[in-house]
């Protein structure tokens, strides 16, 4: 099964290619379709396959970087323009109003601080750039946090997967629990603030 993973997530790069990755980090960085997409398993992924010789690393950290920030530029001017109705829209399976309201509180915790730490965080990181819209945020205090964001997250993973390809003998092997290391860090923010409502909700309502 571990194995039938792996080869899964290699083989999907290995066949959209380069196009097909930044279609990928594109979407997850600022289009409602792409909150279900694999952004941070697949960036250290394409990293470790560059190590392999399949991509130029340099090549790749330059299409993913320009990806995400043009992703969440896309984002932040549709949030911009229209982004206010998406409170009247009903739920469907790309779209679900909490995630929404989610990265809005997100978001006025952390100010525009929020743009870049969202990177880091499924979902969020969708919504993120357009909430900043939505919330008339100066376009170049938010393209700031999105290229220092695009930097850290579209570049660093697979800089990290690259050089862990490179250094470690047969990391292959150890390429799904990696993998799944990086998928579980991303996923813990959300989850233990998910808790941490749920027991300021319960304390309050006690």
């Amino acid at each position: 099964m571990e194995a039938l993973l792996h080869l899964d997530l290699v083989k999907i790069i290995e066949s959209i290619g380069l196009l097909g990755v930044f279609a990928i980090v594109f979407a997850e960085s600022g289009l409602l379709v792409g909150v279900f997409l694999p952004g941070d398993s697949l960036l250290f992924t394409a990293g470790f396959l560059a190590s392999q010789g399949f991509f130029n690393i340099y090549i790749l950290s330059a299409v993913l970087f320009t990806a995400a920030v043009l992703g969440d530029s896309v984002g932040y001017t549709f949030g911009h323009k229209v982004g206010k109705k998406l409170f009247q829209r009903e739920d469907s399976l790309f779209f679900h109003k909490k995630n929404l309201v989610r990265a809005q509180k997100f978001y006025e915790k952390h100010g525009g601080k929020a743009v870049t730490i969202a990177r880091f965080m499924p979902i969020v990181r969708t919504f993120a750039p357009i909430v900043a819209g939505m919330g008339d945020m100066r376009y170049r205090r938010f393209l700031f946090f999105n290229v220092i964001g695009a930097i850290l997250w579209a570049v660093c993973l697979p800089v990290l997967g690259y050089f862990l390809g490179s250094l470690i003998p047969d990391v292959d092997r150890y390429l799904l629990p990696i993998v799944a290391l990086i998928i579980i860090a991303s996923v813990a923010p959300s989850v233990i603030h998910v808790m941490r409502e749920r027991r300021s909700g319960e304390i309050s309502g006690s």
